[in-house]
């Protein structure tokens, strides 16, 4: 009964570590929230110690030279193709968090965090005030 039980939590804290090894850098595939399809795959990359996440593919043919025309200031009318849309993520425990996430199709910055769900599954949530205000995708892992 007892190697059972010491097996069990080897097991479990191998698993909690594995999570916590794995990083939120990366390739992933968005989804579109009403229909499930996928959109595009963002790079969310590292970039003077803060988390950054760059439209590098859009998957949807009829969408690939679609641009922010309701962005506002710099990105406005720019190609959603290469844009920049998460933006100054900090890394807090296991949660990226302090920075913001731009939505091209309404325009619209809001304050958002992001975490790994499991190795292959990114959860953000993007929000106005406070979080629970707010809207959650799920994206996954690119595999090479």
């Amino acid at each position: 009964m007892k190697k059972s039980i010491v097996f069990s939590l080897v097991v479990f804290f191998a698993m909690i570590f594995n999570v916590q090894g794995q990083t939120v850098l990366g390739k992933w595939k968005t989804i579109d929230d009403e229909t499930g399809e996928t959109k595009s795959i963002v790079e969310v990359y590292e970039k003077s110690g803060k988390v950054y996440g760059k439209v590098v593919e859009i998957l949807r043919a009829d969408h690939k030279k679609d641009v922010c025309s309701k962005c506002e200031g710099a990105d406005k009318n720019k190609p959603i193709l290469g844009m920049v849309i998460i933006n100054g993520l900090k890394k807090d425990g296991s949660e990226y968090n302090g920075g913001t996430i731009l939505d091209p199709e309404n325009g619209k910055k809001y304050k958002c965090y992001i975490t790994l769900e499991s190795p292959d599954k990114l959860k953000l949530r993007g929000y106005i005030g406070l979080s629970i205000m707010g809207r959650t995708q799920y994206w996954s892992r690119v595999k090479n």
